[in-house]
C-alpha cells in the first residue's frame, strides 16, 4: 500500500488500522538536473494555462458586440465553460493512464489554445457556447494533468514546491489580462491578437513537454514496504476509508471555492451596497484577496516545509473566519480590505494541500483522487454564487457572506485530514475517518 506522506522523514509508528508510513531519511536526496528542469517546465505549463483564457477576458465585450448578444446571452455562453469542465473532468485519469500527465498537460494546452483562438471567429451563439464548452473541458483535463505532474516533481524534490506552481498560475492570469488589455488599447484586431498569443504560448507548452518527466506516473513514489502482504487488510475496508477521506477532501475543496468566489463575485457588491464606497474603490476587495492569495502561494512552500500543510491549512481556516468575521462585524473600507486579504492569505495553500492529499490516497489509480477533488472544487464554484445570491436576496449580502466565515471554520476543523507534508512535522499520518468518528 502506498504511503500517504511523501515529504516527511522519520515518522512515528502509525496508529492501528491506519495506512502505514515509511521511514525516511531526515536529509532529502540532492535535487537532480532533471528534476530542476522538470520544475521549470511545470511552472511554464501552469503559467500558460492561466494566460490563454485570461488573455481573452478583456476583449469579451468585442465578442459580445460582434455577435450582437445581450448580457444574458453572453453569460449563458460563458456558463458552458464550467459545464464542459464538469462533463469532461472525470476523463482525466483515463487520458493520463493512456498518454501520461506530461503529454496530456502540454498538448492539452495546445488544444486549449486552438479552441480559444477560434472563439473570435464564431459566427453564432451556438458556436460560441460550443467553443466555451470545449475550452472548459480541455481546461479541466489539463488542470488535473499539470497538478499530477507537479506532484511527481515535488516527490523528487522531497519538499513542498507545488504552491509556487499555483502562485505562477495567478501570475499568469494577471499577465494574460494585461496582454488582452494592451491589445485592446492598441486596437489590435481581435482574431489576430488571440491567434498570435495562442501560437506563442502553444510553442511554450510544446517546448516545456521536452523537459517534463518520463516513465510511469508512479515512478517517483516509494515502493510498498517489503513485509506488507497485499491481503493484509480488507480491500473493502480500505476502499470505504478512502471514499470517506475523499468526501472530506471534497468538503475542503468546496470551502476553498466559497472563499475565492467571495472576492470575485461579491467583494465589489459588498463594498458598494453594504459599506457604501464609490465605484473606484469597489473592486479593491477582489484585488486584496487575489494579491494576498498570490503572495501566500508564492511563499507558501517555505511555510509548509516549516510547519506542515495540515497546520498551515488549519491556521488558514482561522484566518479566513477571523478576517471575514472582521469585515462583516465592522464594515468599513479598511476592515473589509483587511478581512478579504486575510481570507486570501488563509486559502492560499488550501487547494494545493487538498490536491496533494488526494493524489497520495492509497488504493487508487494515478490521477483518480486528484480528479475527484478537482471536479468537486468546480462544483463548489458553481454552487457558491447561487447559494450566496439566494441567501442575500432573502436577507442581506452581509448575512449571506457568513457562509465564508463558516467555510473558514470548516477548514480549521476538517483540515486535520490533510497529509502533514513537512519534513519537521512528526505527526505525518493523515487522520482518516473511521466509522462514525475520525481517528484521534
Amino acid at each position: 500500500m502506498r504511503t500517504l506522506d511523501r515529504i516527511g522523514v522519520e515518522h512515528r509508528a502509525p496508529a492501528p488500522d491506519l495506512p502505514s508510513t515509511t521511514t525516511r531519511s531526515p536529509m532529502p536526496a540532492p535535487v537532480t538536473r532533471t528534476a530542476r528542469r522538470a520544475r521549470v517546465a511545470v511552472s511554464a505549463v501552469f503559467l500558460v494555462n492561466a494566460v490563454l483564457y485570461a488573455n481573452l477576458v478583456p476583449r469579451l465585450p468585442e465578442v459580445k458586440d460582434g455577435l450582437g448578444l445581450s448580457n444574458a446571452a453572453l453569460g449563458t455562453a460563458i456558463a458552458a465553460m464550467p459545464l464542459g469542465a464538469l462533463l469532461a473532468g472525470l476523463l482525466a485519469p483515463l487520458l493520463i493512464r493512456l498518454l501520461g500527465s506530461a503529454a496530456v498537460a502540454s498538448f492539452g494546452l495546445v488544444a486549449l489554445a486552438a479552441a480559444v483562438a477560434v472563439i473570435p471567429l464564431s459566427g453564432s451563439w451556438f458556436a460560441l457556447a460550443g467553443l466555451f464548452l470545449l475550452a472548459g473541458a480541455l481546461d479541466s483535463v489539463v488542470d488535473v494533468a499539470q497538478n499530477a505532474h507537479g506532484f511527481r516533481v515535488q516527490r523528487l524534490y522531497g519538499r513542498s514546491i507545488v504552491n509556487a506552481f499555483h502562485g505562477l498560475w495567478s501570475v499568469g492570469a494577471v499577465l494574460g489580462g494585461l496582454l488582452g488589455s494592451a491589445a485592446a488599447g492598441l486596437d489590435v484586431p481581435l482574431p489576430l491578437h488571440v491567434a498570435v498569443t495562442s501560437v506563442v504560448f502553444s510553442v511554450v507548452a510544446v517546448v516545456a513537454h521536452r523537459f517534463l518527466l518520463r516513465g510511469p506516473e508512479d515512478a517517483e513514489r516509494d515502493a510498498a514496504p517489503a513485509d506488507e502482504h497485499p491481503g493484509a487488510r480488507s480491500l473493502r475496508h480500505v476502499a470505504g476509508r478512502t471514499v470517506a477521506l475523499l468526501a472530506a477532501l471534497g468538503v475542503l475543496a468546496a470551502a476553498a471555492a466559497f472563499v475565492e468566489d467571495a472576492g470575485s463575485s461579491w467583494g465589489a457588491l459588498y463594498l458598494r451596497g453594504e459599506v457604501g464606497t464609490g465605484a473606484a474603490a469597489a473592486g479593491l476587495a477582489f484585488v486584496a484577496l487575489q494579491v494576498a492569495m498570490t503572495v501566500g502561494r508564492l511563499t507558501g512552500d517555505r511555510v509548509v516545509d516549516r510547519f506542515g500543510q495540515r497546520r498551515v491549512a488549519r491556521v488558514g481556516g482561522v484566518l479566513i473566519a477571523g478576517g471575514m468575521g472582521l469585515a462583516l462585524a465592522a464594515p468599513s473600507l479598511t476592515t473589509t480590505l483587511v478581512g478579504f486579504a486575510l481570507a486570501g492569505l488563509g486559502v492560499a495553500t488550501l487547494v494545493p494541500a487538498v490536491m496533494h492529499t488526494a493524489d497520495e490516497l492509497p488504493g487508487l489509480p494515478a490521477g483518480v483522487g486528484l480528479t475527484v477533488v478537482s471536479w468537486l472544487l468546480r462544483v463548489g464554484f458553481l454552487v457558491s454564487p447561487t447559494l450566496v445570491g439566494v441567501v442575500a436576496d432573502a436577507t442581506s449580502l452581509r448575512v449571506a457572506l457568513l457562509a465564508v466565515v463558516a467555510a473558514g471554520v470548516v477548514v480549521a476543523g476538517v483540515g486535520r485530514v490533510l497529509v502533514a507534508g513537512a519534513p519537521r512535522d512528526d505527526d505525518a499520518t493523515p487522520v482518516v475517518p473511521a466509522g462514525p468518528a475520525a481517528a484521534p
